[in-house]
């Protein structure tokens, strides 16, 4: 057990459900530290996933946490008929056993797990990992559409909502969601392991006074790697001692090697999964955000954790890691690839770096896994009916009164 984690000797430990769809990025990487911190704190943990984008390595991670029960559901990504056999297999697995808590993870994952029928209540926990209606490119009617469901699902279904920065809180907020069901868990990461660094540029011959520029994440639109390949493109020359590392798998990876390939810089842009984020990390000079929109992303948390200087776009969650021009530098989300170009180069002066490596040094404890666990557990005792513990920090007192008083499960 961790040695930092609240005492469970005199607690019942609980019967927790966690469900995801997507296995990758940061709600696949959320899960794991949620199932091997409930674990570690005594706590009867299964869980579910969806072999459809499930990554090898997820795969891997999840089946040797020593969970109860680990159980695979088809869960596609978009709404469809394919939801019914899904929401049915689901059900069957929560009535196999008796739960305290359901926690769904995602908008997939989250939708089936809260809607049921009349019967015992399972009280029932929803963290979006980024709402789809933050999407600054889904239109109105995609909007109008998601935002109804997820408010519908909010108001009726859920027992608690916990959203994961301040900008998703202002967010579910606007489109109706009550008040008194939401929460805000800030993620937490663990720091790095030690002396990957010179191992990860080895493996691609980078030399180690090169200049790193790094990303992690899922190979998608939303996570806009193009976008930095084609970047990286523009400041190349002005560098020669640059390399760019990119670490992640998705629906886009065909479309990055292309852009890598034709690039005629295919010696100084690597694109690997072989390397897990917070391995990886460790050998960037700056980390580098152009997503269109997040949350509260675990990359950025990680490369926090790490020390590293972050220079991301103006999404969820920048403001409450990034201080803009200390630590890192937020830009603004327009989709104008020259500007990312100037700014990464910005970032690099030798002057600009050190400054900026130096308060990412400093500031690198502010977000811990401990933190989000104590919190998370919370809430899961006080929907259980249970008096919460408080933290050895004594963390949970003020997230505590945020629920209304709640009858006290018999011993």
């Amino acid at each position: 057990m961790n040695a930092h984690a609240p005492d469970t000797t005199q607690t019942t430990p609980l019967r927790l459900l966690e469900v995801l769809e997507p296995s990758g990025g940061g709600s696949g990487r959320h899960m794991l530290d949620l199932c091997r911190g409930m674990i570690a704190r005594g706590h009867h943990v299964e869980a579910v996933y969806s072999p459809l984008r499930a990554e090898e390595g997820f795969v891997r991670e999840l089946t040797s946490l020593g969970l109860a029960a680990v159980h695979s559901v088809d869960m596609a990504r978009s709404p469809g008929l394919s939801d019914i056999p899904a929401h049915r297999a689901l059900t069957r697995i929560i009535g196999r056993d008796r739960f305290d808590i359901i926690h769904g993870h995602s908008s997939k994952a989250g939708a089936l797990t809260r809607l049921r029928l009349p019967g015992r209540h399972i009280p029932r926990v929803y963290t979006p990992h980024a709402f789809r209606t933050m999407d600054p490119g889904l239109g109105k009617l995609g909007h109008l559409i998601y935002g109804g469901i997820e408010t519908l699902l909010a108001r009726t279904f859920t027992d608690r909502l916990i959203c994961v920065s301040e900008d998703e809180h202002r967010h579910a907020l606007a489109l109706g969601m009550p008040a008194e069901k939401l929460s805000v868990v800030v993620n937490g990461a663990a720091p790095p392991p030690a002396g990957m660094a010179g191992i990860v540029r080895a493996r691609f011959g980078i030399p180690d006074d090169a200049f790193v520029f790094g990303f992690i994440g899922r190979l998608s639109a939303q996570k806009a790697p193009l976008r930095l390949v084609e970047a990286f493109r523009l400041l190349a020359a002005k560098r020669p001692d640059a390399h760019l590392l990119m670490i992640g798998s998705g629906e886009l990876e065909d479309d990055v090697k292309a852009a890598i390939a034709q690039s005629d810089l295919s010696h100084r842009m690597h694109l690997t999964k072989d390397f897990t984020g917070p391995e990886a990390v460790t050998a960037f000079d700056l980390l580098v955000m152009p997503s269109l929109y997040e949350a509260m992303s675990y990359v950025m948390l990680e490369g926090a954790a790490a020390g590293k200087p972050i220079l991301c776009t103006a999404f969820g969650g920048a403001t409450t890691v990034i201080e803009d021009g200390r630590n890192g530098r937020i830009i603004a989300n327009d989709g104008d690839i020259a500007k990312l170009a100037d700014a990464m180069l910005d970032c690099a002066t030798p002057e600009r770096h050190a400054l900026l490596a130096a308060e990412a040094e400093r500031l690198s404890s502010r977000f811990s896994l401990e933190a989000m666990l104590d919190l998370t557990e919370s809430f899961y005792f006080r929907l259980a009916g249970r008096a919460p513990r408080v933290a050895h920090d004594g963390t949970l007192a003020p997230i505590a009164k945020s629920f209304a008083p709640l009858p006290q499960t018999p011993a």
